[in-house]
């Protein structure tokens, strides 16, 4: 028995997939637990496989390299005074497991499964995994440790077993992903579970983007009283180390560094920069580019392309024709000189009028439409592709959550590319963080700080400019007006009677529905993009294309 116990949380960056580069990660965590004469270490959930590895669990050679590589990690503790608390896809009574396993000098000593498995949201695990019973705990040190994973802390009856059965400590390694106030809602569950059980937890998290998925670590410890008394780095990697004491009252922390939590601001910058850098880098991509039209979306996307890559890394593209202000020209290159970013002017009036001249056969004498801005659009993307694929820069596109919801954007067109880091935005939002971003400069970010997105471009109203003194408002309500209408439809999943009840026209609301409705197709063909609510469009809602429901309430 010991009255005393430090414990080790990596919260590290694991890339799905990648078996042996995350097994060097572990490796290294383990010697920083070694050197940090941690008593016991713990990893994140599926930390070798990387979370979470969908339909890569199907293959049975991946499945047996990963535990392959399991079984070398626990070997690695060898000689080491380090207990290793390793969540890993396991074999057990015949069925895939999501499971922890806990080595001690060289040799597995115990295994622990899921219980609850996750099958909403994000996470289908009972498409891939056999649930576990009920845990029991583990001695770990002579002390009785419980082992509750992830979604096994979010079902009281778990971690109330585990107390029943003499769990002094919880240790709950996490795969949870961001999304707007998740972190908040994080602290609450574990303060009930506290309350609950009356033993201290320790919530370890991974970091990292993986696709539309944000990770932003934010790993902390809690004493039964609900008091925070350690707590690792938002949207960063982080090595936690804590140290208790086993006292009159049970187990206490004597010793926790507290980072403070990024603000409910600067949170969703870091999501999407984090995500953006991580996909780009994480797919063997080392440069962007995008279209800077002169508009507040490719800006902010601009500026937060430049605080995951750095200036040198950012190239952006000016496409003008016709109906392309001037403002808008001065605009842009404003901004990529503030930004410090490359900036071209590739200019798309000779190859859409020779489009358009071909065309003259089959368009006949039809009145001009969106056919012919279409073009516009299609041309700056066939552009855009060019240069993506000559300087192998991924291309970014730039469309908000508002135009992808009701269809204002061409698919074939600015809708090319390969990530979207605004995909889960809406318009207004965008506005808000471009407001932010100038006045404050973010953690783990390598843009300049100031005014880097121009007031010119937040302050004009948003326009495609396809046509003559074209803007957005022609075709939409007012953002303001749009995005509250979206925020209940969408993302509340309120019906059509309900939303008209909080005093928006039924018409209106019935039109959105449509164009919602209607523009499925398009977001099926979207690149992925950060997901930042629980309702981001692909993985978050999942609608059938062909759809013949309609809300007729609130008539």
């Amino acid at each position: 028995m010991t009255d005393r116990l430090r414990i080790a949380m990596a919260q590290l960056n694991p890339k799905v997939g990648a078996l042996r580069a995350n097994l060097e990660l572990a490796r290294g965590a383990l010697a920083d637990a070694v050197a940090a004469k941690a008593d016991l270490l713990m990893l994140s959930e599926l930390f070798l496989t990387g979370y979470f590895p969908e339909d890569l669990l199907f293959k049975p050679q991946f499945v047996a390299d990963a535990i392959a590589a399991a079984h070398e990690l626990a070997a690695a503790t060898k000689g080491t005074q380090v207990t290793l608390v390793l969540p890993t896809v396991w074999y057990e009574h015949g069925a895939l497991r999501n499971a922890v396993i806990v080595a001690e000098n060289g040799e597995i000593v115990a295994t622990r499964l899921k219980r609850e498995l996750p099958n909403d949201d994000v996470f289908y695990e009972k498409r891939y995994f056999t649930a576990g019973p009920l845990p029991e705990p583990v001695t770990i040190k002579g002390v009785s440790i419980g082992i509750p994973i992830c979604e096994d802390i979010w079902h009281p009856w778990v971690c109330s077993h585990l107390a029943q059965k003499g769990a002094e400590i919880l240790l709950c390694p996490n795969g949870s992903p961001y999304w707007r106030d998740k972190q908040h809602v994080r602290k609450d569950l574990v303060r009930a579970r506290l309350a609950e059980d009356g033993v201290p937890l320790l919530y370890l998290n991974q970091v990292g983007g993986q696709d539309e998925l944000v990770f932003d670590g934010a790993s902390f410890a809690m004493e039964p009283n609900g008091r925070l008394v350690a707590q690792g780095k938002s949207f960063e990697t982080d090595f936690l180390v804590t140290d208790w004491v086993d006292g009159e009252n049970g187990w206490a922390c004597a010793e926790g560094r507290v980072e403070e939590l990024t603000s409910v601001d600067e949170a969703p910058w870091r999501a999407c920069v984090l995500g953006l850098r991580d996909y780009v880098h994480k797919n063997g991509f080392g440069k962007v580019v995008l279209g800077l039209s002169g508009g507040i979306d490719s800006a902010v996307v601009a500026a937060m392309a430049v605080d995951a890559f750095g200036p040198e890394n950012v190239h952006a593209i000016m496409l003008p024709y016709r109906y392309t202000s001037e403002e808008s020209r001065t605009d842009a290159e404003d901004c990529a000189e503030r930004l410090g970013i490359r900036y071209d002017v590739v200019s798309i009036g000779d190859p859409v009028d020779e489009a358009l001249h071909e065309l003259a056969p089959i368009f006949g004498n039809r009145p001009m439409d969106i056919a012919e801005e279409n073009i516009q659009s299609r041309m700056r993307g066939v552009m855009l592709m060019a240069v993506s694929n000559k300087l192998g820069s991924m291309l970014l596109t730039t469309g908000n959550k508002s135009e992808m919801a009701v269809g204002y954007a061409t698919i074939y067109g600015d809708m090319n590319g390969g990530f979207n880091p605004l995909k889960d935005l809406l318009k207004m939002q965008v506005y808000h963080l471009a407001r932010w971003r100038n006045a404050n400069m973010p953690g783990d970010c390598l843009g300049p700080a100031g005014e880097i997105i121009p007031q010119a471009i937040i302050d004009k109203a948003p326009s495609a400019e396809l046509r003559p003194n074209q803007t957005d408002q022609d075709s939409l309500p007012p953002y303001p007006v749009l995005d509250a209408i979206l925020e209940a439809m969408v993302e509340q999943e309120l019906s059509v009677a309900e939303i008209v009840a909080k005093g928006f026209d039924r018409d209106l609301v019935k039109r959105i529905e449509k164009l919602v409705n209607i523009a499925e197709y398009k977001r099926r063909q979207a690149a992925p993009g950060v997901k930042l609510t629980q309702k981001a469009f692909g993985i978050g809602r999942k609608y059938p294309i062909t759809n013949g429901y309609r809300d007729e309430t609130g008539a």
